[in-house]
This record gives structure tokens, sequence and C-alpha cells, in this order.
């Protein structure tokens, strides 16, 4: 009795100190990779089905339209090309393949410390897309986006906990030369975060510059390669079963640079897909499976994420539906997928239909960003900030999806069952003898903050206190936490010299 007195004794201020401090990453309640899986929509007799139909459809139908040098690639490892242009893959090389590809990839960052190990169930969310404008939440409008708001998102998304990695999330509408576009979205990205961060190229010949720039920020081409920061995401077909010739092409450059391959395949479901879901998915696998043949032909072991990214459709209007329980069940089902070959896998949650951070929104992206994480999606892709089917992006949706991301981790890490949070004992305590409840115990107090995830602009308050303290509104933070992330400089920023070297190289849009 004795002991227990003194340990609880002058240790309130200190635990009050102790709860202030920021926890050990691994103390955290939620983190980058922690493994969901639990969830899993598709029995393993219906995945053992989907593989054998995407292996009959890559055997039996094929995809046409590879390039030159993807024949050549293709045909060299054991594919067939047919009269028909189409090459067929018999079953036996994509098994092959699938035996020899990674199990885990390392996506990195300029900052080791946001490192990405893709591997198993471990759960990654990030922003991506294209979209063509920006929410503007004064005036619930939107306009063109341009290279300074692709550089603002990407200087958010550095100080979001939840945001783990920066896919872009923008097209620089603003800068019509398609090079500048592409060297200067590699620029804004890059000078905004330190987290990885992915990129496309809009014709082959433009790798070879955006690579040279990335040598300039990592130091020379050695330490590149030992480091690459930047991935490819790649849209290496176009759906149904056809590459995007031009698209291998950018690929097989990226390949050779070094650079990570995300094979990107988003057929529509009704329109460039089939329909159901069960037939959505096996068109994406069978897409994904080609490009892991055309990725391993072109180098062995080369790094690259399974990124199934089929998209539902409302077939009475035409609308895409990547709010919907189908798109949540189409993502959770590519992510199972991803896990019975064992493949790093990526596919896209979060989307909201809805054109503005409202209701709809939250519905919509919490559907799926849960779905996502409780399949084990390694790279859940689009989980914050999309709005209006991907064609528009808003910053303060971005930081609000970061409390929304917190909540969906809480989820995957599920349950832990142990002596310690089964509280027999505590039960014991404090139902005999004991005050009668568990508010101030030392084991509340203690786990307070591993076990509970707390939002930083969801309101919990009692109404009588949302009402004394001017009853704030949500989107108001959010754009008041955006001003303020805006008003520092870029704590991933270049060198001067650095940056002064970059833009004697380069017509670099963003002022000094």
């Amino acid at each position: 009795m004795t002991q227990r007195t003194q340990s609880r004794s002058g240790g309130r201020s200190a635990r009050r100190a102790a709860r202030a401090a920021p926890l050990a990453t691994h103390l955290r309640p939620i983190r980058p990779g922690m493994e969901g899986g639990r969830y899993a929509p598709l029995t393993p007799a219906e995945m053992d089905r989907i593989h054998a139909t995407a292996l009959d459809a890559l055997e039996q139908i094929g995809l046409a339209d590879a390039p030159p040098s993807g024949i050549e690639h293709l045909t060299r490892v054991g594919a067939i090309l047919g009269e028909d242009g189409r090459i067929r893959f018999p079953r036996a090389l994509i098994e092959d393949t699938i035996a020899r590809a990674n199990r885990a990839v390392t996506l990195m960052g300029r900052d080791p410390a946001h490192d990405l190990q893709l591997s198993g169930n471990r759960v990654h969310y990030g922003t991506a897309g294209a979209a063509v404008h920006l929410v503007e939440i004064d005036g619930s409008s939107y306009r063109e986006c341009g290279v300074q708001d692709l550089h603002d998102a990407a200087r958010i998304a550095d100080t979001l906990e939840n945001i783990h990695f920066l896919q872009r999330p923008m097209v620089c509408r603003d800068i019509t030369d398609n090079l500048e576009m592409d060297l200067n979205s590699i620029y804004a990205c890059c000078a905004g975060t330190t987290k990885h961060i992915g990129v496309s190229f809009t014709e082959p010949d433009f790798v070879k510059h955006g690579v040279e720039m990335l040598h300039m920020i990592a130091g020379g081409e050695d330490k590149w390669r030992e480091r690459p920061f930047v991935s490819n995401t790649n849209c290496f077909v176009v759906p149904p079963l056809k590459f995007a010739t031009e698209s291998c092409e950018v690929m097989e450059e990226c390949i050779k640079a070094g650079m990570p391959v995300l094979l990107l395949s988003a057929g529509m479901a009704g329109a460039t897909a089939p329909s159901t879901i069960a037939g959505a998915i096996v068109q994406a696998v069978s897409e994904c499976l080609a490009g892991l043949v055309y990725v391993n032909a072109v180098k062995p072991g080369h790094p690259a994420v399974f990124g199934t990214w089929p998209f539902g459709l409302d077939l009475r209007t035409g609308a895409m539906t990547g709010g919907s329980g189908e798109q949540a069940l189409l993502t959770a089902g590519c992510a199972q997928m991803h896990k019975y070959y064992d493949l790093p896998g990526g596919a896209a949650a979060g989307i909201a239909d809805s054109k503005l951070p409202d209701m709809q929104a939250g519905w919509e992206q919490m559907c799926s960003n849960v779905m996502a994480g409780l399949s084990g999606l390694n790279m859940v892709y689009e989980a914050a900030g999309m709005h209006a089917s991907l064609l528009g992006f808003c910053h303060e949706s971005l930081i609000l999806g970061n409390d929304l991301i917190g909540q969906a981790l809480r989820c995957v890490r599920g349950i832990e069952i142990n002596d310690e949070t089964l509280a027999l004992e505590q039960i014991r305590e404090v139902c005999i003898g004991g005050p009668g409840h568990y508010l101030g115990t030392e084991q509340t107090l203690g786990r307070m903050q591993q076990d509970h995830v707390y939002p930083e602009f969801g309101d919990r308050t009692s109404p009588k206190e949302w009402d004394e303290l001017g009853k704030p509104d949500l989107i108001e933070k959010a754009t008041a936490r955006k001003n303020a992330i805006l008003a520092e400089h870029s704590a991933a920023r270049f060198d001067p010299r650095l940056d002064a070297d970059i833009r004697a190289r380069f017509n670099i849009h963003l002022p000094a």
C-alpha cells in the first residue's frame, strides 16, 4: 500500500509533462506502415478464380499497342506476338514473373525518416491524382490550378503526420509547355516536402531532363541511385487491355534511370472495364500482371508497385463514383489480390464526388479509406484532398483529411488483447474498495496517448462550450491552419546555392 502511494504522490505534474511531449514513434497510437489485412471481402477460393481468369485473359486475349521496344523486351522473355498485333502471355511466364518479383519495396523520402516499407499488410496513406481545378473554399468556387497551388499542397502535406507520401495531386495548368510543366512539377513537390514523391512524364524524352534535376537535388547521380526519392506514376495501359504506347516508353526510360515505377491500371467499371466488381478486378489484375512482366523484362527486380486502380461509374449518368461503396469494395478486393501474390501494391481510396468538404465528402472519404486500410493496402492513393471525382483538389480538405485518416488508422490498428489491455486487475482495484470509476487511474492516464487518437480539428465540445467558444467552424479552422503553414518557410526548401543552380539550368516558374 505504501509503495502504491509513493508512486502516485508528486507524479501528476510529471505525467502531464510527459503527455505534452511527443511520443516515441513506437508508442504512438498510429504511425506509417501499420498492419492491416483483417478485412477480407474475397474468400481464398474467390481469389483463386480471379487469378485463373486473369491468366486466361492474358493467355487468350493479351494486350495490344505495345511499342516496338516493349515487343522486343516481352517476346525475349517468352511473351507471344500474334498476327493481330496483340501480345499474349503464357501462364508459365506470368507465374515465373510473380515468383521472381520483389516481395518488398522501399519508397524513399529525401529525409530517411519518411521511408516507406511496402510489404505484407503495411498501410500508408497519401495524395495522388491529376486535378485540373483548385477548390476555393472562400466563395465555394473552382478555378484552374497552377504550380503555386501544387507547391502549397506539398508544403501542407509535409506538415501532416498522417499523409505519408505526396504523389502529385494537381496539374500545373498555368504552364503550357509540357516539358516545363513536368520539370516544374518535380521542383514544386521536392521544394515543398521531404516525403516520397510521385510524378509523371508527358514524353519519353522528358525523363532525362527530370532525372538531371533530381541528380542535382540528390547531390549526384550516385546519391540519387542509392536513394531515389521520386517514383514514376505510369498509366502504362489504356483499358481495356491495351498498352499506352508512349507511357510504356516513358516507363522504360524511368527504369533505366533507377526510378521506382507505379504500374497504374485505371479502368472505369461499366465503360473501360466490366461493370461488375469482380470483372473490373480481373481486368485490373490482368493489366498489372502484364506490366509486371514488362518491368522485369526491362530490368529484373526493378522496384514496382502493383497499381490496380479500377474506378466505379454511375451507370445512370456516366459520372464517376469515387466515393461510393462499390469503389470501396473495388479497392479492398484489389488489396486482397496484392496479398494473394505477395506483391507491394496500391489503389485509390478517399475520393469525394462531393464538390466541397461537406458531410457528403466526409462519408465518401471515410468509407473507402477505412476499408482500404483494413484490407492491408500498402499504398492508399488519393486519400485526402480530392473532390468532384478527381477534378478538384482542396488544400483545406487535405488538412481535414489528416484528421480523417488518423481515425482510419486507428481502425487499422485494431484491438490489442493481452493481460494489460484485458484489465482484470484494474477492474478489481476499481470495484473492490476503489473509487468505482476509471478516471484518473494510473492505467487510464498511462495509456491515454498510446491508445487514443485525438483529432486536431474535430469538435468534441458540448453544445454549451461550443457556443461559448464562438461556434468554431471546421472549414474556417482548416483555412487558418493552411494560412499558418504557408506563412512559414518550407522546411524542405533547397539550399540557396542549389536553388540558384537549378534555376540557372531550368525555367522554374515559382518565384524565388
